[in-house]
């Protein structure tokens, strides 16, 4: 008996065992089913331990088993079914599988073609925190998430900010899918599967990755209003204590809300393009009259500021405090004139980003959503008719398959292992035993992306040996705080290419780079891929074995009326409803607080395309499109409580920026010398007996609680009572903050990966090539056993490689400067590497 997945799913034949529980290990079956893989999931006796309608979304497309895992008959089934099975997942604490009698160790000694996928909270060798019971909200309090988030909420003096979104399950769910999927394409090559570990811990801090670097000497040019304020009030020693409305004055116009017509908030995103800001001016109708008033474009934005010849340039980010306040007073006026589903349109038509802030009912019932597959409909055979989230990435040739999944289902072991057994199984052949090299070893991607996820994604897939090559145009798009701030995380272990395709001599260079590659990645729509001529078929034309990863804002499987809109990842916030949960109400939408939140989530959602892709084209010789959106995403970044049906409970998740958690049992406490962050259910309430100046909390009252635990976490420190919490085996974490996680993790930078170091691991780079020092996260989250992992280089000065990339594609050096004179191509876009 089979799930009925449809054959033409590039991971059709594949067997899955899930041992899964809450959201990480599930979540990586579900995209693993959702791409045509056979999945069995395990539930214990008692079913499953984190009792949800997410779990609806969360087993569509599996056959569920109930296993007990303790009894001698339910360990000896569960071996039998693994012994049929490609991939087997589980995300306990480090040992408990093996404690419970499945090793994967001895398993693939026996069967060394077998991949084995755990997601523990912590590491297995982070001595401190690896037998913590470790739920979401504790990896994120101890990772810094709650702890200054965001600009926003330090200015405020909210400090910790709760959210309920499980960034740690949703980025280790896209890392050990993509990982996973990579295992088994190796596998196709040497005939080995592998181990692998991803600790949440540090997929998270991966998550993070473009909050936690630290520039030293940062150049004031890149310093915000909000930023400049904090360092001021600090240096000064006053309060954090401005009002949601004084913190909007200090936002730059181009990249905050409007209220509009409807009373409802309007979010702008046109900070740091050449085109964007202008095109938004000009819709609003008050262009000409800021440039009669003195409004300037720079030809060159990437001199030193002290060159220019104005104090402002429209299109670099942040613009001057003055300018700033003049142009947002102006747009608050226009902004009030129409709707925002009016100014919606006007964005999107006019190719300039912006976005309606939605509630996230509202999107999951939203046209766009439904028309392009963005949110789907499953007939669950608990809730009945459900809209859950779509597909997270779809491949060209079977994306329509994805868009009708199967309701989950429980079934008995004997039709579990029929569904295993009744797949014929074709092992590729093993070339070598001992084989430890690099998932992508000999594999080139050519990069041609922009901002974060596109780049992020590419970036990601340098440390399994790819070769990368990242093409931007010789004059840049968007300005230096765009491209080189964020490019310091995503450009390492790139080579960087400047050149002009649309030029003639350009377009050659473009063709001979595609020529050369096995995988081109680009985040644009798709008239913007049309318009540039590098459509599928155009690539194709190029190379017929080239596989196109592309990457939007709000595209899904299939086109609707906003596919070809404009969009960064706070737009998405937006219009998904994360920003009117953070901040807590129409009238004060945020941004959730972290740079990049969906937008590195997007990009390795994108590198989980690849392998899933070239998989393919190893198993059947074919090369598809692949496809992900970062609204694709927003739906794993609030899978708790992204779906409806009938008689669903209210969308009342924990919102606002006053708010400390979910209940009594699950929220921040003050102690005496900072915050707690307590994380227990109702099935603990005995475990308080055991818990020194707990031990009362079992006899009060529900009401009562509350005033119980504040009273008594004040006489003893944070770490005093987390150390006191999990030896009872309660979930509880201290809120930790990035700077200190950084401080106390960071280690002169050398071949290390940082996988040997536990949780956190920081680099230290003194010689990094912009001469400034940089300490950043290390690339460590992914831990095979067999498969090679690559320390990353230093991001390099775009351009750097552009002499040395067209000699090996046969330019001479002739050649070479008669492109360099013409401004076909670049060695730079600026004299210095962080201009100042």
């Amino acid at each position: 008996m089979s799930t009925s997945i449809a054959s033409n799913l590039p991971l059709a034949g594949v067997k899955v065992m899930d041992f899964g529980q809450y959201i990480a290990g599930p979540a990586v079956a579900m995209v693993l089913a959702d791409l045509g893989a056979t999945v069995v999931h395990v539930d214990p006796p008692g079913g499953p331990m984190w009792r949800s309608p997410a779990n609806a979304t969360l087993h569509r497309n599996k056959l569920i088993v109930t296993l007990d895992l303790k009894a001698a008959e339910g360990l000896e089934q569960a071996l039998a079914l693994i012994e049929e099975c490609d991939i087997v997942i589980e995300s306990f604490r480090p040992g408990v599988m093996k404690r419970l009698g499945i090793d994967f160790d001895a398993l693939r000694l026996e069967r060394p073609e077998l991949i084995t996928l755990s997601i523990p909270g912590f590491a297995s060798n982070d001595e401190l925190r690896r037998e913590w019971r470790a739920f979401e909200s504790v990896i994120a309090a101890n990772s810094g998430v709650f702890t200054d988030m965001g600009l926003n909420r330090v200015l405020m003096g909210v400090n910790p900010s709760f959210s309920p979104l499980p960034l740690a399950s949703a980025y280790g769910t896209m890392l050990a899918a993509s990982a996973t999927v990579l295992a088994l394409q190796a596998r196709e090559r040497t005939g080995l599967g592998d181990s692998i570990e991803v600790p949440l811990a540090c997929a998270l801090m991966e998550g993070l990755c473009y909050n936690s670097i630290k520039i030293d000497d940062y150049p004031e040019r890149y310093k915000t209003q909000r930023e400049k304020d904090i360092e001021r009030r600090r240096i000064e020693g006053l309060p954090m204590n401005l009002s949601y409305d004084e913190l909007q004055e200090l936002l730059d116009p181009f990249f905050r809300n409007y209220k509009c017509k409807d009373g409802r908030m309007f979010y702008v995103v046109c900070p740091s393009h050449k085109d964007h800001a202008k095109r938004c001016l000009k819709a609003l109708g008050i262009y000409d009259e800021l440039v009669a008033e003195g409004l300037t474009e720079e030809e060159d934005t990437y001199l030193p500021t002290d060159e220019w010849q104005s104090d402002v340039s429209l299109g670099v980010y942040p613009l001057p405090k003055n300018w700033a306040d003049r142009i947002a007073e102006k747009m608050k006026a226009v902004f009030l004139t129409r709707t925002t589903k009016e100014w919606e349109k006007i964005f999107g038509r006019g190719r300039f980003p912006g976005a309606p802030q939605r509630w996230l009912q509202e999107w999951i019932h939203d046209d766009h959503a439904e028309v392009t597959g963005l949110m789907i409909e499953v007939n669950d055979p608990e809730f009945g008719l459900m809209t859950q989230p779509g597909p997270l990435v779809w491949l060209s040739g079977s994306a329509d398959s994805m868009l009708s999944p199967q309701p989950r289902r429980w079934v008995g072991y004997g039709q579990a292992l029929a569904a295993f057994t009744a797949m014929e199984t074709k092992l590729p052949r093993v070339r070598s035993r001992n084989a430890r090299d690099g998932w992508l070893e000999g594999v080139r991607i050519l990069d041609l992306c922009n901002v974060i996820a596109g780049p992020h994604s590419v970036g990601y897939l340098a440390r399994f040996g790819a070769d990368i090559i990242k093409l931007d145009p010789s004059r840049p798009f968007y300005d230096c705080w765009n491209t080189i701030i964020y490019g310091l995380s995503h450009m390492r272990s790139k080579r960087s290419v400047l050149t002009d395709i649309s030029q003639p001599e350009g377009r050659a260079i473009l063709e001979k780079l595609v020529a050369s590659s096995d995988v081109v990645v680009w985040n644009a729509t798709d008239q913007q891929v049309a318009r540039m001529g590098l459509t599928e078929a155009d690539l194709k034309a190029m190379n017929p074995n080239i596989i196109f990863c592309q990457l939007d804002c709000f595209s899904g499987v299939r086109p609707g009326p906003r596919s070809q809109y404009l969009g960064y990842d706070d737009l998405v916030q937006a219009t998904t409803g994360v920003m009117l949960r953070f901040g807590g109400g129409m009238d004060t939408p945020e941004e959730h607080a972290h740079v990049g939140t969906i937008d590195v989530m997007c990009g390795f959602a994108a590198s989980l395309g690849i392998a899933v892709a070239l998989y393919q084209q190893l198993k059947r010789g074919k090369a598809e499109r692949v496809k992900t959106s970062l609204a694709a995403l927003s739906g794993l970044a609030q899978i708790p409580f992204c779906y409806d049906f009938e008689r669903r409970d209210l969308f009342d998740e924990p919102s606002g920026p006053m708010v400390t958690g979910y209940d009594d049992l699950s929220r921040f406490y003050m102690t005496a010398d900072g915050f707690v962050l307590l994380s227990a259910y109702e099935s603990d309430l005995p475990k308080f007996a055991l818990v020194e100046g707990l031990e009362g909390l079992v006899e009060r009252p529900v009401e009562g609680r509350a005033e119980f635990l504040a009273t008594a976490f004040m006489n003893a420190s944070a770490e005093d009572w987390v150390t006191r919490l999990q030896a009872a085996d309660i979930a509880s974490a201290t809120c930790q903050n990035l700077d200190a996680l950084r401080a106390y993790n960071a280690y002169e930078a050398d071949d290390s990966t940082g996988t040997e170091r536990g949780s956190y691991s920081f680099s230290v780079y003194r010689d990094h090539p912009s001469g400034h020092t940089i300490t950043q996260l290390d690339p460590y989250a992914i831990r095979p056993m067999r498969g090679k992992i690559y320390p990353l280089t230093p991001a390099e000065q775009y351009g750097t490689s552009t002499c040395a990339v067209l000699s090996e594609l046969g330019y001479d050096q002739a050649g070479i400067e008669a492109l360099l004179d013409q401004g076909v191509i670049a060695t730079a876009w600026s004299r210095h590497y962080l201009p100042t």
